[in-house]
């Protein structure tokens, strides 16, 4: 019997990893962007570990994709990566007989233009990119994108270190399109940009230390997607969000599933149960984003559907777009000008 026992566990050891495939699901997502309890839930339930891995930045995130295939089963992009993942062939089609909580999707968030059929993505979070700032330090009407120009904020204005996001909220101010091809009007974003660095207002260009700083009260405005700056207001009740009459992005990272997944059920499976409204809810008030499922939104009621820096009213929407994705060759336009920002002393 012995005997017996050596020979089974040295086949186990033999055995190839995807003999327990069946049991594993790689995750890749931005950080602290679930509730860990969320995932332990759904481990117990199913008995499927999950593997999470973090990324920084959506563009991170498809390189990390395109270089490591067969590395990840479920990512969280952003709708124009999602369509530039779509474009490449990237994505495989979700099966939504496995994924009957999808229904749960809010209308306005179903068939998108990134994935008209929504045969490869299904939203996750979703919010808008405005102003958080601080009311002890600015005391005039948080109503137009130039506050951020304002020489008096001097070495007081955090920036997003993102290409979109700051050139996006530059061109809306100056009344472009998010999405223009127009390179005169891209120059002239870039040109305004240099124009804020050069007279000192920009304090500094970052991504997920913004929200911790603005609740330490260690700058009077920031560019900020409106879940983080939630969870700065929730931290420092001095603090609170815009977003400009100029309009802005409104954006959703939604669940997809690599084309090279080598897991896609239990994918689907973990999708799923974070579709189901309870589930739903828990990552909402963990994350501070705004939720795309209607059962998560009854279940929290009027304290989150009232909320205009979660939940943005619709004449807010009516003046914010979606990024396009922007083909590799005319991206290499706007990479260029961010760098002659970046670069500019």
């Amino acid at each position: 019997m012995k005997k017996f026992f050596s020979v089974l566990f040295l086949v186990v050891l033999l055995l190839p990893a995807w003999a327990f495939a069946d049991q594993v699901v790689n995750v890749l997502n931005w950080e602290d962007y679930i509730d860990e309890a969320v995932l332990a839930q759904f481990t117990e339930e199913t008995g499927i570990k999950v593997n999470y891995m973090n990324f920084t930045t959506v563009e991170d995130m498809i390189v990390k994709v395109e270089t490591s295939p067969g590395a990840y089963d479920l990512c969280f992009p952003s709708d124009y990566i999602i369509e530039r993942m779509i474009n490449k062939g990237m994505l495989a089609e979700i099966n939504y007989d496995n994924i009957p909580n999808a229904a749960q999707t809010i209308p306005y968030l179903q068939n998108p233009a990134y994935d008209p059929q929504q045969k490869y993505s299904i939203p996750y979070l979703w919010g808008t990119v405005g102003i958080l700032y601080n009311t002890k330090m600015v005391d005039e009407p948080v109503t137009s994108w130039s506050i951020l120009w304002d020489a008096k904020y001097s070495k007081n204005v955090f920036m997003l270190d993102s290409i979109r996001d700051s050139m996006g909220i530059t061109l809306k101010y100056l009344g472009y399109s998010m999405n223009t091809h127009d390179i005169p009007a891209i120059m002239a974003a870039k040109t305004k940009l240099i124009e804020q660095k050069q007279n000192g207002i920009v304090k500094a260009y970052q991504v997920d230390e913004t929200k911790d700083k603005m609740a330490n009260n260690e700058a009077a405005l920031a560019l900020m997607w409106s879940g983080d700056a939630q969870y700065a207001i929730d931290l420092n009740p001095d603090l609170a969000y815009a977003v400009p009459e100029e309009g802005s992005n409104v954006w959703v990272d939604a669940m997809v599933i690599p084309a090279t997944a080598k897991n896609k059920e239990n994918a689907e499976k973990l999708i799923n149960f974070l579709c189901r409204p309870e589930i739903a809810k828990a990552n909402c008030e963990y994350v501070r984003y705004a939720c795309p499922n209607a059962g998560a939104m009854e279940l929290m009621g009027e304290e989150y559907t009232s909320n205009p820096v979660q939940n943005a009213p619709e004449e807010v929407l009516a003046k914010c777009e979606f990024f396009n994705d922007i083909d590799s060759t005319f991206l290499s336009v706007y990479e260029a000008m961010w760098m002659e920002v970046k670069n500019t002393k």
